[in-house]
């Protein structure tokens, strides 16, 4: 088959250059975007007077009708075109004879292709954004149901302080609200149009390039005609966002994992997010928050390989650029992926408050608190934190804890001890004294997780 493009050259490639040089494979994905975009580009035709009107309208039914029969699934792609723009093209004109061949007036693939990635990224961004919204949800109704419930707060994956679950899942709620707020940035940059800016230097048409802009929802165009079909910064912008939003789901899957084996038991992963052993009866394995860890360093990939082909590019476009979409596709559907299993996986965790608790009276890690008790009675901190710290030493050495450790130890160390220290010492005073704004008293969780649905409400609901 003589190709389209046919004419400097016969358009004959031998066969496995031809499949090499081939997108459709995967651009196939595009053909709403392809279809909606043509539809817009007739429309602006027929209005600029390029083509006549009763063309335009003719174009426009013609696509609609190829768009509804591969819907349907009555039309196939053909996989034996170049991509998916040829595609269309040569359905349209094995239907409409000659004035098929008028669509590609005051156009290139260059601005094709950069025009159906945008619009196709753009629905693919708000897809993504629903799902974070989701996992948000899920964390968000699982702090409101863990009420007071206490756990140890680590550093260095050591027993720090004593804090809320709430506050835990608290944080990981904000991770994913700045995510949000990236794909909308990221969203926003990218809703400029880069239809009529052709191959590189525009057309000599009387183009209308702000009509086809507003009829697909764009928010204005690309100024510069180079820069229209050879910025891929869209797409980097994308994946670096995508990354970003992994390595938070990555973190949250390490601390599921951790808090559900037999050493934590802080949760219970439910059975439709966990897997058994082929030989071990007893194994329930979080594979799923192991996927989703996994996959992480795939996006990332995806990232750095797109990166790399960007980064010796010159003006305007090159074939290269051909390697954006299956980087790009595949970081999407991926993170839908994990996303789609994530925001179930959380909501259906089950939370085991008295191991948490349990854990969190080991580990002296009410140890603060004994300091703060002691620069209360007026003893500087760094003194208040090295009789705390020789109290500890001497529990350790004991077999004992805090709690129990008898008064007349502690004022063997400090005459400013007395019976009121255990009050301040107990695990529920510990966190409910954390009352600086963002901390893990039970008021401050409580009110970020109100600011979390309120934001989460105008996110769902803008």
């Amino acid at each position: 088959m003589a190709k389209m493009w046919a004419g400097r050259t016969a358009g004959a490639v031998d066969p496995v250059a031809d499949d090499f040089n081939s997108s459709i494979r995967f651009d196939c994905r595009m053909y709403q975007q392809d279809i909606t975009g043509s539809m817009a580009h007739a429309a602006m035709l027929g209005a600029q007077g390029i083509l006549t009107a009763r063309e335009a309208e003719q174009l426009i039914d013609g696509l609609q009708g190829i768009l509804e029969d591969l819907n349907s699934g009555s039309l196939a792609f053909d996989m034996g075109c170049e991509d998916i723009h040829m595609f269309i093209e040569q359905v349209l004109t094995q239907r409409l004879g000659d004035l098929g061949k008028k669509l590609h007036t005051a156009r290139s693939r260059n601005d094709q292709v950069a025009l159906d990635l945008r619009l196709y990224l753009r629905e693919q961004i708000d897809q993504i954004r629903d799902l974070v919204c989701q996992v948000i949800r899920a964390l968000a109704d699982q702090t409101e149901g863990a009420g007071d419930a206490i756990m140890p707060g680590y550093t260095h994956l050591q027993r720090a302080q004593p804090v809320l679950l709430g506050h835990h899942l608290m944080a990981y709620a904000m991770m994913l609200l700045r995510d949000l707020e990236r794909l909308s940035d990221c969203r926003r940059r990218m809703n400029r149009s880069p239809i009529g800016a052709c191959a590189l230097a525009g057309t000599t048409y009387n183009t209308d390039r702000r009509y086809e802009a507003q009829r697909l929802g764009f928010d204005g165009i690309c100024r510069n005609s180079m820069d229209a079909v050879s910025d891929r910064d869209f797409c980097l912008e994308l994946m670096s966002g995508l990354s970003i939003l992994m390595m938070h789901l990555s973190r949250f899957s390490e601390e599921l994992i951790l808090w559900s084996s037999w050493e934590f038991q802080f949760v219970e992963l439910s059975d439709a997010y966990t897997t058994g052993s082929s030989i071990m009866p007893q194994k329930k394995n979080p594979d799923m928050a192991e996927l989703v860890r996994g996959k992480t360093g795939r996006v990332y990939g995806d990232l750095m390989a797109l990166l790399t082909t960007l980064k010796g590019l010159p003006l305007a476009y090159n074939k290269d650029m051909q390697e954006d979409k299956e980087a790009v596709f595949d970081a999407v559907d991926t993170v839908k992926m994990c996303l789609q299993v994530f925001a179930p996986m959380v909501a259906t965790m089950k939370v085991k408050p008295e191991n948490m608790k349990k854990a969190a009276q080991g580990g002296f890690i009410n140890a603060t608190d004994l300091a703060d008790y002691l620069v209360k009675k007026g003893l500087p901190f760094r003194s208040a934190y090295k009789i705390s710290g020789q109290i500890v030493a001497h529990c350790i050495a004991q077999g004992q804890v805090l709690e129990t450790l008898p008064l007349e130890v502690y004022r063997s160390y400090s005459d400013l001890f007395d019976e009121a220290l255990y009050q301040d010492i107990d695990l529920t005073a510990c966190v409910r004294k954390r009352v600086s704004e963002g901390g893990t008293s039970p008021a401050s969780v409580e009110a970020q997780l109100a600011w979390v649905r309120q934001r989460l409400e105008k996110e769902e609901n803008p």
